[in-house]
């Protein structure tokens, strides 16, 4: 248990929960039992068994509290795993002994925007189960302890106009973000700069419920790959370049000028690229926008669509873009455990970093996250480490933290 008083613990806003077995079953009449999420015995233990396939989980998705030696991606059972990835009191209580306050958590058999119901083939049974598992997020697992819990959902990509109507319904309920994918384009669905404005609904339900929009590295179901042959852990640490590219993405977009309230958070994908990337995108700004303001056609790809002639694509008023003004009115980064980032703030804001432990993943910082955190934010002014181990969060969020009472200062 740490020495940290409560009032000085981290809110995380980028961990996992695994779903425990009967999140569907209970909230799906029983007519689609035999086709809903469910358990199914696989050759290490449970696996998810949805239509034609079998999900495990993997032990790098619940490596907290073990040894770094003992990680492995093999599949586990739930006999592997600490009860805290799956039960929210055993959660609440890891988070005691770790030092964290509060805590978003993203969903692991759906992955991380609800692909796996977006590859569905029965669509009606699959918006029954996006609603039954935002439902089961903010009845169950964040009511489970008050105050501790940030409840992020998700929506139905394939239909813009029914995940605006989740935004909004489960708003009202108290969600406050809601996963959605880095890059949609690998999964077959419009980009952000759609013509066709395919995400407006969601994207103004957002703004309208003020819920904040979350995109987890891996959202787009891909991994940055260095080469056809480079070794795992080469293109492992290369994976940040998928949320610099979600950043760039958006801030060269007309959702911020169309949208002033939107917010996005760029979940796990570190901050300390941020500087030279915003840098980079000034300096492509005064070099290069005259022309580009110019083109009637996309630089670098035709169409997508195929159906007509290349069009020009919607993109921000390049003569107005104030980079560093965009990124602190709309672009939140994450870190779990770096440096880099937070020795150059003057060019990301303190206003626009937030910590996250990743939670029972193997990159956690879990059990020593609020020691970790606070080490790392030690040299910065006293309101500077506050609003970036909580007060961000909390801005973001429009969510208060309730702190607990007792269970703290033991050894």
């Amino acid at each position: 248990m740490t020495t940290v008083p409560p009032s000085d613990w981290l809110i995380s806003v980028d961990d996992h929960v695994i779903e425990p077995p009967r999140v569907w079953l209970d909230r799906l009449p029983a007519r689609y039992h035999d086709q809903a999420p469910r358990m199914a015995r696989g050759e290490r233990g449970a696996v998810w068994q949805y239509e034609d396939k079998l999900v495990p989980t993997v032990g790098l998705s619940v490596a907290a509290g073990k040894d770094k030696e003992e990680f492995s991606p093999n599949p586990v059972s739930f006999d592997d795993m600490r009860p805290g990835a799956y039960d929210p009191v055993a959660r609440v209580a890891d988070m005691d002994r770790a030092g964290i306050l509060g805590s978003l958590c993203f969903p692991s058999f759906p992955r991380f925007c609800g692909q796996i119901f977006w590859e569905a083939k029965d669509k009606e049974l699959a918006l029954l189960c996006v609603r039954a598992y935002n439902d089961w997020m903010i009845d169950e697992w964040c009511a489970a302890a008050p105050g501790r819990f940030i409840p992020l959902v998700i929506i139905p990509l394939w239909d813009p106009k029914a995940a605006a109507a989740e935004i909004e319904r489960t708003a009202a309920k108290g969600a406050r973000g809601v996963a959605f994918s880095e890059n949609p384009e690998p999964l077959g669905l419009p980009t952000i700069h759609d013509p066709g404005r395919y995400w407006d609904p969601v994207m103004a339900a957002a703004q309208e419920t003020r819920t904040v929009v979350c995109m987890h590295v891996g959202s787009s179901s891909t991994m940055p790959s260095i080469s056809s042959d480079a070794p795992p852990l080469a293109n492992l640490t290369f994976g940040a370049v998928r949320a610099a590219g979600t950043m760039l993405a958006w801030l060269f977009s007309d959702y911020f000028e169309r949208m002033p309230g939107l917010k996005i958070a760029l979940s796990e994908g570190n901050i300390g690229w941020m500087p030279y990337f915003i840098e980079r995108a000034e300096q492509v700004i005064d070099k290069q926008r005259h022309w580009a303001s110019r083109m009637d056609v996309n630089f670098y790809r035709d169409d997508p669509s195929g159906v007509g002639a290349p069009g020009r694509l919607p993109q921000a008023d390049l003569d107005r873009l104030d980079v560093r003004r965009r990124i602190r009115d709309h672009v939140f980064g994450c870190f779990i455990a770096e440096s880099a980032g937070l020795r150059c703030l003057d060019i990301i804001g303190e206003d626009n970093v937030m910590v996250e432990t990743d939670y029972p993943h193997s990159d956690t910082t879990w059990p020593d996250c609020i020691e970790v955190a606070t080490q790392l934010v030690k040299d910065l002014p006293e309101p500077t480490r506050r609003k970036i181990l909580r007060g961000n969060a909390e801005r973001l969020f429009h969510w208060t933290p309730v702190e607990p009472v007792v269970g703290w200062g033991a050894a």
